[in-house]
């Protein structure tokens, strides 16, 4: 035997029918922290940050950056 039940509800009453708690506030703060968050990383990601960041390793890690860089590119080689 067969048998298909459908329930039509929001999740909200859905929720409140099993019993679970109402994490709205909760999921709207954590929003808002990872929109912040989102937003002052944001500068980071342009070109100039980016370059700043790296020079600021000073040429030793652009040295190993380079090293890394031809022994990736002699791996690709064929034999």
């Amino acid at each position: 035997m067969k048998m298909t039940i459908e329930i039509d509800c929001t999740p909200q009453e859905a929720r409140t029918f099993l019993g679970l708690p109402d994490v709205t506030g909760l999921n709207e703060k954590l929003v808002e922290e990872m929109q912040a968050r989102m937003t002052s990383n944001m500068a980071m990601l342009s070109p100039d940050e980016l370059m700043k960041s790296w020079a600021a390793f000073g040429a030793g890690a652009q040295e190993q950056f380079r090293k890394l860089m031809d022994i990736g590119m002699g791996a690709a080689r064929p034999k």
